[in-house]
C-alpha cells in the first residue's frame, strides 16, 4: 500500500492530518492555519514548484520508488531531443522553444467547443453548505482562471426561497446566484455546468435554466461519482428545516416526523437529520432499458433547446463505464467525467468512500481502452475528463496522458475549495466587520500568512495578476479567496508547462500514453503503459546494433 508523508521538508510543507494519494489531508477543514502544498501554492503560486531557501541548501528526491498501484506509481518520461506541438507555431530557435512557450490551453464539445485556459474543471459544488458559504471565491477564481465550473445537484431543492410549485421551478434565488457570480467574470474562458439528478428532473430545474440562461449553461445529466454509490447527502440540524426538505419530496433520515426521533432530538441524543437524494434508473434493469432512457433524456433536453449536454459518471465498473462512453458518443454529448474511487467529498459515509467501487487508476485506464474500441469501430468517443483524487500538477499530466488523446481535462474536487477557505480566512481578517458573511474563521493572521507579509498585496503572489485583469476599481469586489484560487492556478499551470517541456510536448493535444512509464510491474499490468527499463528498450537496442 503506497503512504503518503505528512511533512515535505523541502518544500516547507505539512499535513496536520493524514494525507491521501492527492496529497490532501483524508479530512480538510475550512478554518486549517496551514500548511499543505495546496494551501501554501495558494499564496505563494509558482514559487511553491522549487524547494525553499535557495541558496542555502540543496535538495534531493524522496520518492524514486513506488509501491502498489495508482498514480503514484506512474513516473513521468522525459526525452533530449525534439519540440512537438510548435512545428508551425514558433521557429525553431532555442529562443522560442522554452517551457513558458508550452499551450496548456484547451478543449471540448462537439458542436460547439469550450475553450479553457488550463485543463482543469472542478467537481461539483452543490447543496452542501461548504459550497454555498464560499461560492464567490470558487465562482469568481474560477471565472478568472478561465476554468470551467460545476453547480452540484440538489442547490433549488433545498434553497428556502425557491418557489416550486406543480413540478416546476418558478423561482430560484440560489441558483441564480451561483450562475450569476461566475457569469460576471466570464470572458470566453472556462464554462458553468448545471448538475441535474433525480430531485431536480422532478422539479423541473432543467426548463428554468434554459428560460432563464439559454446555452449559457451546460447542463449535465449524473450517474455517480466516486466517492459513493448512494446519491448526494447534507446534514441539517434544524428539525424544522429537516421536515421542510421531507416535504419537498426528499429522503430525511432519521424521519423528523417520527415521534421517537422528535423526543430524542429535545433530548440532544439526536442533533442532525441527513438529507438524502433517490438513486436513479430504480427502475430499470437491463442495459437496453438504460440506453433507452438515457438516450430519450439527452434527447427532451435538447428539444428544450440545450446545445451543450455533460455525463458524469462513478466508479461502478466495467459495465457501467462502457455503456457512459457508448452512450455518451452516441447522443453526441459534449463531454463525459469519470470519477474514480479515491477521491472525496464533504459529505459521504467515511468507510463507503474507502472500500466502494474501483479506484481511479484502473479505472481511467479502461476508460482510454474503451474509448479506443469505440475509435477503431468508427465511433467518435466522447470528450473525457478523469476526477478521483487529483492536486498537483504532475497528477495533470498524468492524467491527460494516460487518456490521451481522449482526455480534453483534469476534474478536480477537494483542492481548489483550499484556496477559498484560505482566502476567505484572510479576507476576514482585514474586513472583521464582514468576517460572518465571508465564512471567516480567524481573528487574526496566523504565523503561517504573516510570516510572508501584513497587506495582501503581499501575501498573495496573484494580486497583482488579478488586479491587472479586473483593473483598480473592480480589484475591491473580488473575493480574497479567488485571488488565492488563481495563484494555486499558477502553481499548477507552470508545473504543467515544465513537465511537458521536459516531455518535449509543448501543447495538450500532443501528450500521448508513452509520455508516461510504469514504476513496478502491477501498474503496468493494469495499465498497459511499459515497466520503466522496458519502454523504448527496441529503439535503444537499434541505436546499439547500428552498423
Amino acid at each position: 500500500m503506497h503512504m503518503q508523508v505528512k511533512q515535505n521538508d523541502a518544500l516547507g510543507t505539512t499535513n496536520r492530518g493524514n494525507p491521501c494519494d492527492s496529497g490532501l489531508c483524508t479530512l480538510c477543514t475550512a478554518d486549517c492555519k496551514g500548511k499543505c502544498e495546496t494551501w501554501l501554492a495558494s499564496l505563494l503560486g509558482r514559487k511553491l514548484l522549487y524547494p525553499r531557501e535557495f541558496g542555502n541548501i540543496t535538495s534531493g528526491s524522496a520518492n524514486v520508488s513506488a509501491t502498489g498501484i495508482g498514480y503514484h506509481a506512474l513516473r513521468i518520461a522525459g526525452y533530449p531531443y525534439g519540440a512537438q506541438g510548435l512545428e508551425d507555431k514558433l521557429s525553431t530557435d532555442p529562443d522560442d522553444r522554452i517551457f513558458a512557450n508550452v499551450d496548456i490551453t484547451t478543449s471540448f464539445g462537439n458542436e460547439i467547443s469550450t475553450n479553457c485556459r488550463l485543463p482543469i474543471m472542478t467537481g461539483a459544488l452543490g447543496s452542501t453548505p461548504i459550497a454555498a458559504k464560499y461560492w464567490n471565491s470558487f465562482a469568481v477564481g474560477a471565472a478568472l482562471c478561465g476554468i470551467p465550473i460545476v453547480i452540484g445537484e440538489n442547490v433549488v431543492g433545498i434553497d428556502k426561497a425557491a418557489v416550486i410549485e406543480g413540478g416546476k421551478t418558478r423561482s430560484a434565488p440560489e441558483l441564480d446566484r451561483r450562475i450569476e457570480t461566475y457569469l460576471r467574470y466570464y470572458d470566453g474562458y472556462g464554462a458553468i455546468f448545471v448538475q441535474m439528478n433525480v430531485e431536480d428532473t422532478r422539479n423541473g430545474v432543467a426548463e428554468y435554466v434554459i428560460d432563464k440562461y439559454g446555452d449559457k449553461v451546460i447542463i449535465e445529466l449524473k450517474w455517480g461519482q466516486g466517492a459513493k454509490d448512494i446519491g448526494g447527502e447534507i446534514q441539517v440540524t434544524d428539525i424544522n428545516y429537516a421536515r421542510y426538505l421531507a416535504a419537498r419530496g426528499y429522503l430525511v433520515d432519521p424521519d423528523p416526523t417520527d415521534p421517537a426521533v422528535i423526543k430524542a432530538f429535545e433530548n440532544g441524543a439526536i442533533t442532525s437529520f441527513a438529507r438524502h437524494s433517490r438513486l436513479g434508473a430504480t427502475d430499470l434493469n437491463d442495459t437496453d432499458q438504460v440506453r433507452e432512457s438515457f438516450m430519450g433524456e439527452v434527447a427532451r433536453l435538447r428539444q428544450l433547446g440545450f446545445k451543450r449536454i455533460s455525463l458524469k459518471t462513478g466508479s461502478y465498473g466495467m459495465e457501467a463505464l462502457a455503456m457512459a462512453i457508448r452512450y455518451a458518443a452516441d447522443a453526441r454529448l459534449d463531454l463525459l467525467t469519470v470519477d474514480g474511487s479515491g477521491g472525496g467529498t464533504g459529505m459521504s459515509p467515511w468507510n463507503m468512500m474507502d472500500h466502494w467501487g474501483i479506484p481511479s487508476l484502473p479505472l481511467h485506464a479502461r476508460t482510454y481502452e474503451y474509448c479506443k474500441v469505440l475509435q477503431e469501430r468508427g465511433i467518435t468517443p466522447p470528450d473525457i475528463s478523469f476526477a478521483g483524487g487529483f492536486a498537483r500538477e504532475d497528477h495533470l499530466f498524468k492524467a491527460l496522458a494516460l487518456g490521451a488523446p481522449y482526455t480534453r481535462l483534469v476534474c478536480m474536487g477537494r483542492a481548489p475549495m483550499i484556496p477559498g477557505f484560505l482566502g476567505s480566512n484572510i479576507e476576514g481578517v482585514f474586513k472583521p466587520e464582514r468576517r460572518a458573511e465571508l465564512a471567516g474563521h480567524w481573528e487574526k493572521l496566523p504565523s503561517t500568512v504573516n510570516g510572508l507579509g501584513n497587506r495582501p498585496e503581499e501575501i498573495f503572489a496573484g494580486w497583482e495578476s488579478v488586479r491587472e485583469k479586473v483593473g483598480d476599481n473592480e480589484m475591491k469586489n473580488i473575493p480574497f479567496g479567488a485571488v488565492a484560487m488563481y495563484g494555486y492556478a499558477d502553481k499548477l499551470s507552470c508545473g504543467l508547462q515544465q513537465f511537458m517541456a521536459g516531455a518535449r510536448k509543448f501543447s495538450i493535444d500532443q501528450l500521448r500514453r508513452s509520455d508516461l512509464l510504469s514504476a513496478n510491474r502491477e501498474t503496468e499490468d493494469v495499465t498497459g503503459i511499459p515497466f520503466i527499463t522496458d519502454a523504448q528498450n527496441d529503439q535503444a537496442l537499434a541505436i546499439l546494433r547500428e552498423e
